[in-house]
């Protein structure tokens, strides 16, 4: 796994922060954090944004540009899915449950901002969200994303590649 605090320079981070976290961003709804179709718990829920899915543009190309500054910087041969994911703050917090994201390849994921949600892996490892934060780890690790208490919500966006 790598870890990169201050991934991106202060400049480019603030402007896909403020379009992202801001009152323009056309965020989707779904019903469940790791099987959007199936019964969940009833704060078991996230709002989405895919960029990318299965290896094909799904949004207008200036939120592909928006991305830029993190795609550029990434190695792959294949990008298979951007997502941003935004969970509500809950009263205490909850994990959304082990899983991984495919048999090979990699996954990132871009923290915007700062809060006491997290990343957690199977063998414990705790990776806490700081804005500005990118992750890397082969996607067959598993791992849960989980709730916040401390902000209105917690803000991530997902890579997928090979």
């Amino acid at each position: 796994m790598k870890i990169y605090k201050n991934f991106l320079p202060k400049k480019d981070f603030k402007r896909i922060k403020e379009h992202i976290m801001g009152v323009n961003m056309p965020w989707y709804w779904s019903n469940g954090v790791l099987h959007p179709f199936k019964q969940e718990p009833i704060s078991n829920f996230q709002f989405v944004y895919v960029f990318i899915i299965n290896s094909r543009q799904n949004c207008h190309p200036d939120m592909i540009d928006l991305l830029n500054p993190i795609i550029s910087k990434l190695e792959f041969k294949q990008m298979r899915k951007i997502k941003a994911n935004v969970v509500t703050r809950t009263s205490k917090i909850m994990e959304h449950g082990m899983h991984s994201d495919k048999k090979v390849g990699k996954t990132g994921i871009f923290y915007l901002n700062t809060c006491n949600g997290y990343t957690k892996f199977e063998d414990g490892t705790k990776i806490i969200s700081e804005e500005n934060k990118y992750i890397e780890f082969k996607s067959k690790l598993k791992h849960t994303g989980s709730s916040c208490t401390d902000e209105r919500r917690r803000v991530v966006i997902n890579f997928n590649y090979v």
